[in-house]
């Protein structure tokens, strides 16, 4: 059964125009192309996947380690697949958990951050190579801006 949203009338809904319709797919093709170059890239060099990776970046960045909560925020993921993904790398020795008063922190182990240490140069790389390299400089910081007012709360 659909979930089709009630608030919409399809009567009343304006369609897509052919250009606006072509930036959306081009959208869609090239964010799904992005990741799955960079994401190949890596793991072609470590084995690791594109959110193995994303998640080792993240707590990486914070030293001592990150709220589960805020590394949800962080990747946009929902608490729950962030949570069954922890337990997998927690399994794997990558990562551990640790209660902290009504929260939970994420902290890379020994092992984890020896992984980073090889990760970090490899995706720096893929990301360079897919994402930047194409561009100018002046078309990267125009892409960031746009693409940060895209992220926007409430965009």
């Amino acid at each position: 059964m659909s979930t089709i949203d009630s608030r919409v009338e399809p009567a009343t809904a304006e369609l897509l125009s052919d250009d606006e319709r072509q930036l959306y797919f081009a959208f869609k093709r090239a964010q799904e192309m992005l990741r799955a170059r960079i994401s190949d890239d890596v793991r072609a060099a470590t084995g690791l996947s594109d959110p193995d990776v994303a998640v080792l970046i993240h707590a990486a960045e914070v030293d001592g380690g990150v709220r589960q909560s805020e590394l949800a925020s962080l990747l946009g993921w929902d608490r729950t697949r962030l949570s069954h993904h922890l337990s997998r790398m927690q399994s794997r020795g990558l990562i551990e958990r640790t209660k902290v008063g009504s929260a939970v922190e994420v902290s890379l182990t020994e092992a984890g951050l020896a992984v980073i240490d090889v990760v970090r140069p490899i995706h720096a790389a893929a990301v360079r190579r897919h994402l930047i390299e194409p561009f100018t400089p002046s078309q990267v910081v125009y892409l960031r801006e746009a693409l940060e007012r895209i992220s926007e709360p409430g965009a």
